[in-house]
């Protein structure tokens, strides 16, 4: 029971503790949040004043900044009134100038067309003075306007005949003295620096033997040798009464030498049967296509052209075999190079573009026995095909004069070419084509009015004209070799120059009876 009353007063004891600390603690937090409330009123008080002052200073610096920026503004749009003013003055002074001027335009314009009516009147005045002179001369003279004018034409056509004789004949003197100077020093020079040898070969190729015995052995038993030969190489052999010699013939070099190397092989080795033959000629077959190759390289050396593509090297080394009348034709390709490099360094051209073209101006005629066209259009086209520059190109269309030369290494591959073709001794031209050449120079000449004939004299070199002298005059005759000379250079394909000599004679006969 003891124990019970004490937990119970306990336990009140507790409760009593627990609600006097409550309050006290409600009291103490009242206290201080009323302190609190007291500091922040204080504080926010300060915050209002320090806001307010703020906010003063702020208004007075933004009122300071307004009436800057207005003062400013105010400055700004009393500069730009001034200039607009001085604007508006200069276009008033302009527009007053202005009209000032077409006023005085203005009265110009009635002067002019015042003048120009006075100018009419005069013109018409004049014409009519003209209309009655004319007629007054038409009466005096017993002649028209149209007769007048066709009698004063035909008195200056004398005149102006011998002028214009006289005129050709100075300006062909001047300029013949001057390009024949300038000519002889470039070609003359070209010429002494350049030194080529020319071998002149033919359409057949002699075989020596060792003795007439050869001859049979390589005819063989019912002549089944020769036929074998024949038919491998393509060629003809000619066996006479030559001694100890056969004859190899064919058109086409490459295999004339084939079957040439072919003979002296067998007739080395003594063996001759059809199966050696063909042996034989494979082996003649490849020492031609090396020899081939090492001559389009030695041409290249000695040219000093580079960067050419193989087949045009190959091509080069055929030309070693070809012959154009009776003229080598890569020595005859190198000599072009050479003088064609020459003279482009005299002139100041492209010495190399110039080498290059003078080197492979004949490149045709290395397949021209092969395939149809001239050499030239053959040439084109393999320099097309092999990548050659349009320079290169133009210079190997226009070497024979086939087409205009439009460039400086044209006209001088073509300057060398016939260099190296005239030169005594480089080549021997065809009688047949000879003849006919003399024969177009007199029928070239006897087609112009007044030549009573013509003479192909000096090998081609000069053709002599005789003209009626009731026909052409002393100074018609100037005109007249001047355009037979043009016609022969258009129509005609010739080595070195011709020369044009007009002759014409007057004579006089009577009889003492």
């Amino acid at each position: 029971m003891t124990y019970v009353i004490c937990g119970i007063v306990a336990l009140v004891l507790a409760v009593l503790g627990f609600v006097f600390g409550s309050v006290y603690r409600k009291k103490s937090a009242e206290k201080t949040i009323g302190s609190a409330e007291t500091e922040a009123k204080r504080i926010l008080g300060d915050a209002m004043k320090t806001a307010e002052t703020r906010k003063k200073e702020t208004l007075i610096e933004a009122k300071e900044e307004i009436h800057r920026m207005r003062q400013e503004t105010e400055n700004d749009l009393r500069e730009r009134r001034k200039e607009v003013q001085r604007q508006e003055n200069r276009i008033q002074q302009k527009e007053e100038s202005l009209d000032r001027k077409i006023d005085n335009l203005e009265a110009k314009e009635e002067k002019l067309a015042e003048r120009s009516k006075e100018i009419d009147a005069k013109m018409e005045e004049c014409e009519q003075l003209k209309r009655s002179q004319m007629e007054m001369l038409e009466k005096i003279s017993g002649l028209s306007k149209e007769q007048a004018k066709a009698q004063l034409l035909e008195m200056l056509e004398g005149d102006l005949t011998h002028e214009k004789a006289v005129k050709i004949k100075e300006y062909e003197q001047q300029t013949r003295d001057e390009s024949d100077r300038l000519a002889r020093e470039i070609i003359g020079h070209a010429i002494q620096r350049c030194a080529a040898d020319h071998s002149s070969e033919a359409t057949v190729s002699v075989v020596a033997l060792p003795n007439d015995e050869m001859k049979g052995r390589i005819i063989g038993r019912e002549g089944r040798n020769i036929r074998a030969i024949e038919n491998a190489t393509g060629v003809d052999l000619i066996i006479d009464d030559t001694p100890e010699a056969i004859t190899v013939s064919s058109f086409e070099p490459i295999r004339r030498e084939i079957a040439r190397v072919t003979l002296e092989k067998l007739i080395t080795d003594g063996r001759i049967h059809p199966a050696r033959i063909e042996e034989m000629v494979q082996k003649a077959t490849n020492e031609v296509s090396a020899v081939i190759k090492q001559e389009g390289e030695r041409a290249m050396i000695e040219s000093g052209v580079h960067n050419l593509h193989p087949e045009l090297i190959k091509l080069l080394g055929r030309l070693h075999f070809r012959t154009s009348y009776g003229q080598n034709v890569l020595n005859h390709s190198l000599e072009v190079c050479h003088l064609s490099g020459l003279i482009a360094t005299e002139l100041g051209a492209d010495v190399t573009m110039a080498k290059r073209a003078g080197l492979l101006h004949d490149i045709g005629k290395a397949i021209d026995h092969e395939q149809e066209g001239s050499h030239i259009q053959l040439g084109v086209e393999a320099a097309k095909k092999y990548h050659e520059s349009e320079g290169v190109i133009h210079a190997i269309a226009a070497h024979h004069g086939e087409i205009e030369a439009k460039t400086v290494v044209a006209c001088i591959v073509q300057a060398a070419d016939a260099i190296s073709a005239a030169r005594p001794g480089a080549r021997r031209e065809n009688i047949e084509n000879y003849i006919k050449r003399l024969e177009k120079l007199e029928e070239i000449a006897n087609s112009f009015n007044g030549v009573e004939s013509s003479f192909a004299i000096q090998a081609g070199r000069e053709v002599r004209i005789i003209v009626k002298p009731e026909v052409v005059s002393d100074d018609q005759m100037t005109i007249i070799a001047h355009e037979i000379a043009e016609k022969i250079e258009n129509e005609l394909e010739y080595p070195g120059q011709i020369k044009v000599n007009l002759i014409r004679e007057n004579r006089a006969v009577d009889y003492a009876k």
